[in-house]
């Protein structure tokens, strides 16, 4: 097919993007190509708010056709977590017919080399980036996330995630040359030359299993990465967040094709309500890699069955926080009200176990007991929670009903610090938004145990009484290898107790934050400097990002001659 787009086009435009995310990820410092600030947009041809919501409008009760072949039919069912009925459309795919489709055009695309696939991924970012607008509000629309985290994690943030992958994925596959000459020296006979060609050979196609929470930024990394490494991809959005992962692979199929390349390299398997495709595609041959983000049943079940793949996955673990003693009490709790409010502790790092010695914690206020470490607490996220406007823009909606019926469970489970409220969003009547409650437990009993040691998620949190520091580290360790954790946390001014708890998560490989206080939070993570998640405990089997996560996805192959 003619090429709109020239790979020295593309190369022009996107290697000097590329070179610094390349320079980003070697220095670990912090940069971002997306700008994270509503009023960035409008400029340069880029969708302002305005015209983001009115092309979301549009979009609303119509029909996305993708242009995919093997389209046997049509289905829909989303409906927002604000009450708001999507009515989109989506294709139906014949997996027979689509899937050797998408290994038609593998060999172009594999030819093609690791830069001209780095920079047409990086043109397909940009496109998406240009429309942030209009996915931050199918993000918020299908996670429930409110709206300026939807645009800023459900944008930007997902976008730096994306490229991140391909700067890692470029890495891996041009660590080894092209070609070579080989000589090896056989003393008085003529030495022996070879010519060798490496070649990065894909795996096959990609299967991404999205999630409901954060379609775009779990999505993205996985999607990027098996592309960038010259597979296919297909996109199995989860059922209730169909849209903005349906535009991500409308735009790729755009890109694609007007960059000469096959674009069924890219396509989209929307299910009908109840017909659960996840397990079939996941085992069918055809299907080399899998990415998903989600349960830990799931994932360890794709973890034992789908074994002619790849799989990286996040699951759920049990994040905890040990407070010890802060020097900056109003700090500290301020930001643990933050951490445990955002989008209604609906993150995979959000804190749920906050270890807490039951004779209390020194702090630059004075001793402070463990009831008046609750209390305090429980005032602080009030404090941040108490106008409903601000709360609505920070909690967002309850995602399913699974989440409200855990949060009215948890109640409960102990002794209850901050009871749960409902709040009225004003703009959408239907939405379910609940703030936290935080449960004091005993960590000392049993039944208390019984709870502390399960995911609970939502805006669920414990607080846990312990007999020691040195209690609540052993209590982490035993929470992070049997349960996994995302992130960890810990507030203390003993260097002995800050070496404990470091040692604790170097050796069960668990992501530390250590007394944050200012505006970084314990569930927030940076593209090209922060790993998200480790892949060294039950959590997670992958890190966003690292080699790892990227090498696994092609293999060099190696043809040879003689010279």
């Amino acid at each position: 097919m003619a090429a709109e787009l020239t790979a020295h086009e593309l190369i022009a435009r996107h290697r000097p993007t590329l070179d610094q995310a390349l320079d980003a990820i070697r220095t670990r410092a912090y940069w971002s190509p997306h700008p994270e600030h509503p009023k960035a947009y409008g400029e340069n041809g880029s969708l302002d708010m305005a015209a983001g919501k009115a092309a979301f409008d549009a979009l609303l009760g119509a029909r996305l056709d993708l242009d995919q072949p093997g389209t046997d039919g049509w289905v829909d069912g989303e409906t927002s977590p604000y009450g708001v009925e999507l009515g989109v459309s989506y294709p139906h795919a014949d997996l027979d017919v689509l899937l050797p489709a998408m290994r038609a055009g593998m060999r172009a695309w594999r030819d093609a080399g690791a830069e001209t696939r780095a920079v047409v991924c990086l043109e397909i970012l940009k496109r998406i980036s240009d429309r942030t607008m209009e996915f931050a509000q199918a993000v918020m629309h299908t996670s429930g996330q409110a709206f300026m985290m939807a645009f800023q994690a459900g944008g930007p943030h997902a976008q730096d995630r994306g490229m991140e992958a391909v700067a890692y994925a470029y890495v891996e596959q041009v660590r080894t040359p092209d070609t070579a000459e080989w000589t090896k020296p056989q003393g008085k006979r003529d030495p022996l030359a070879l010519t060798k060609r490496f070649v990065p050979v894909p795996r096959g196609i990609g299967l991404v299993i999205g999630c409901n929470t954060f379609p775009t930024w779990n999505g993205y990394p996985g999607l990027f990465a098996s592309l960038a490494t010259g597979n296919a991809v297909l996109v199995k959005p989860h059922p209730r967040a169909v849209l903005p992962l349906a535009l991500t692979v409308q735009v790729a199929r755009q890109v694609l094709a007007e960059a000469g390349f096959d674009p069924n390299l890219v396509a989209l398997a929307a299910e009908r309500p109840g017909e659960g495709i996840a397990k079939t595609l996941a085992t069918r041959p055809e299907i080399r890699i899998i990415d998903y983000t989600g349960s830990t049943e799931f994932g360890d079940w794709l973890e034992s069955n789908a074994r002619q793949a790849q799989v990286y996955t996040e699951k759920a673990g049990v994040n905890t926080v040990i407070v010890e003693s802060t020097d900056d009490y109003k700090g500290m709790l301020s930001n643990l009200a933050f951490s445990l409010s955002l989008y209604s502790g609906q993150m995979c790092t959000t804190p749920q176990n906050l270890l807490v010695p039951r004779d209390g914690i020194g702090t630059d206020q004075g001793p402070k007991s463990f009831d008046e470490v609750a209390a305090d607490l429980a005032k602080a996220v009030d404090g941040l929670l108490g106008d409903d406007a601000r709360a609505n823009a920070l909690l967002g909606a309850i995602v399913n009903p699974d989440v409200k019926a855990r949060l009215e469970a948890a109640a409960g489970l102990g002794e209850v610090a901050l009871a749960s409220r409902e709040i009225t969003h004003p703009d959408f009547p239907g939405a379910v938004v609940r703030t936290p409650v935080i449960v004091k437990l005993d960590g000392a009993k049993p039944d208390a145990e019984a709870a502390y040691m399960s995911e609970c998620f939502g805006p669920v949190s414990f607080l846990v009484a312990v007999d020691s520091a040195a209690d609540a580290t052993e209590l982490l360790r035993r929470t992070i290898r049997e349960k996994g954790a995302m992130t960890v946390g810990a507030y203390t001014t003993s260097p002995e107790v800050e070496e404990a708890v470091q040692e604790v998560c170097l050796e069960e490989a668990a992501q530390l934050s250590l007394n944050l206080t200012g505006g970084v939070y314990v569930n927030q993570t940076a593209a090209f400097s922060d790993f998200h998640g480790s892949g060294g405990n039950p959590a997670a089997n992958a890190a966003l990002c690292d080699g790892a996560f990227v090498a696994g996805r092609f293999r060099v192959i190696e043809v040879r001659r003689e010279a």
